[in-house]
């Protein structure tokens, strides 16, 4: 290589770098700056699982039993545990923001993973670039990275394993190997399509690893594998069953099936391969936008004649969620299909990685000196119906959250302000955690002051024989749960328990406070 070569490669390197750099800190001004519009609009924790993920991590430190048993089951842990160090300050906690940052540094990570896929991808920074905005800029991403919810980390894990992959195609090297089971690791840790992604990962390593394959499929296999492992081993150690997750007590299965014997339709897509694709792809194109959504299936074509791999790697989301609901473990419901409600819309986001590809493809189609400019245009095009229709009403991920919220928030706050002044410090609350955890965080009542179901057999004594175990002054649980089953059978006696707060609501099971009478 000659000097002027070494010199030319050292420039563009930098200039590289610098881009890499501008384009990550513009993702997490945008990031940041929408979660503070979020919190100052108070819809930080608009989702009920938002305030649910916010809980778990709080419990970490500020529960009667903290530590590994409050991790829990059914949900993935590592957002809970970046969660928990800022949930430990009482004013992050109260305010819902402990639960936003991750998710705004998990935004900013998964559009800078996606930009240097794309860039090596499509060979064009300016194709990159065009990928990366249709991703950033859209406002149901936007506003899921300004809650605790799970899918920007989800994201940012996709996105890390798509580049350290597309890095080893071309290193093969074990590091790169190691980095993409890093990953892996976290994904899987993280929410369940991650799982699916693992075994088709681990092929490509071993098609495209050459003399290193077998060595550097075995560092990825260890690696991912080890969250898969140690959930299970999680689940068998606290709950005497490696598989609590998906068939115990509070599963998806577990919900559905009761749901079912109460006389509830199935879901949509049960059973049917064609309604099943039909109800994503519908998500998809509201999560997405109608114009994104179908300048993603046109890219699609280019994106699996210039890097088809990654195409297909990316498309396994969608195609996780629709085998998903033909088995019956996911439901997704849209408002303008039956039962036109609002549940799981948000899943269609995971669209939004095969629209940054397929983007990017149309992008690079275009001739150098006019890529640019075609860049701009799908970007314009993408984000034209948030342009012209501004308001969060049109958001189908803010519009889920607050319609599937109004009950919920409403007795959260009532029950709050009915307990607020009456509760004395370490007079007790039995409640089984959920939901109706908010009303603690709103009465600013510490969670260590509460006996829920992750504390085990303490909480499952007082269920089972209040009138041995049950000390707690207050029981707040919704009509029929076990919490009030404990309560309803002491009625009677020196040491009895009284309803003394009942709210109720036509799409909600209610809320009811009982309080302690006597000793």
């Amino acid at each position: 290589m000659t000097l002027n070569a070494a010199s030319r490669n050292s420039a563009g390197s930098r200039r590289s770098r610098r881009a890499a750099a501008a384009v990550a800190l513009l993702l997490a001004l945008a990031g940041a700056s929408a979660s503070a519009w979020v919190h100052r609009n108070g819809w930080t924790l608009y989702y009920g699982d938002a305030e649910a993920h916010l809980n778990i991590a709080r419990r970490f430190v500020d529960s009667r039993n903290p530590g590994a048993n409050q991790i829990g089951t059914v949900w993935l842990p590592l957002p809970h545990l970046l969660m928990a160090p800022l949930a430990a300050r009482g004013d992050l906690w109260h305010s819902g923001v402990a639960g936003a940052i991750p998710s705004v540094g998990a935004f900013t990570l998964a559009g800078l993973f996606f930009f240097l896929s794309l860039r090596r991808l499509a060979g064009s920074a300016a194709a990159a670039l065009a990928g990366t905005a249709v991703l950033a800029l859209n406002p149901n991403l936007l506003y899921l990275q300004s809650t605790p919810m799970t899918e920007p980390l989800a994201l940012a894990c996709l996105s890390g394993l798509l580049y350290f992959l597309v890095q080893f195609r071309e290193s093969r090297g074990t590091l790169d190997a190691a980095l993409a089971g890093l990953c892996g690791m976290a994904g899987t840790m993280t929410r369940y399509e991650l799982w699916f992604l693992l075994p088709f990962a681990a092929a490509f390593l071993m098609v495209r690893g050459g003399a290193s394959r077998w060595r550097s499929t075995a560092v990825f296999a260890l690696l991912a594998a080890a969250g898969p492992a140690w959930w299970f081993a999680h689940n068998w150690y606290f709950y005497g069953d490696p598989l609590e997750f998906w068939r115990g007590e509070g599963s998806a299965r577990d919900i559905y099936q009761r749901s079912l014997d109460s006389g509830m339709a199935r879901y949509p897509g049960d059973g049917d391969w064609k309604l099943a694709a039909r109800y994503y792809l519908e998500a998809a194109k509201l999560c997405a936008g109608a114009p994104l959504f179908w300048l993603s299936l046109a890219g699609l074509g280019a994106a699996l004649k210039r890097y088809w791999a990654a195409a297909a790697f990316v498309l396994l989301v969608p195609v996780f969620y629709v085998m998903s609901m033909y088995s019956s473990g996911t439901p997704i419901f849209v408002p303008h299909l039956w039962p036109f409600s609002y549940y799981n819309t948000r899943y269609g986001i995971g669209w939004l990685a095969v629209a940054a590809l397929g983007c990017a493809a149309l992008a690079a189609l275009a001739p150098a000196r006019w890529r640019a400019w075609a860049a701009a245009a799908i970007v314009a095009v993408s984000v034209s119906p948030w342009m012209l229709k501004p308001a969060p009403e049109s958001w189908i991920c803010w519009k889920e959250s607050e319609v599937n919220s109004i009950t919920r928030r409403r007795m959260a706050r009532e029950a709050a302000a009915y307990l607020a002044p009456r509760y004395r410090s370490c007079s007790g609350i039995l409640l089984a955690f959920g939901n109706l955890t908010a009303v603690l965080r709103l009465a600013r009542i510490p969670l260590r002051e509460s006996l829920q179901v992750d504390d085990g057999l303490e909480f499952h004594a007082a269920a089972a024989r209040p009138d041995l175990f049950l000390r707690e002054e207050w029981v707040l649980c919704t009509p029929g749960g076990r919490a009030c089953r404990a309560a309803a059978r002491l009625q009677r006696g020196p040491r009895r328990y009284e309803c003394v707060k009942i709210l109720a609501a036509k799409d909600s099971a209610g809320l009811e406070i009982w309080r302690r009478i006597g000793q």
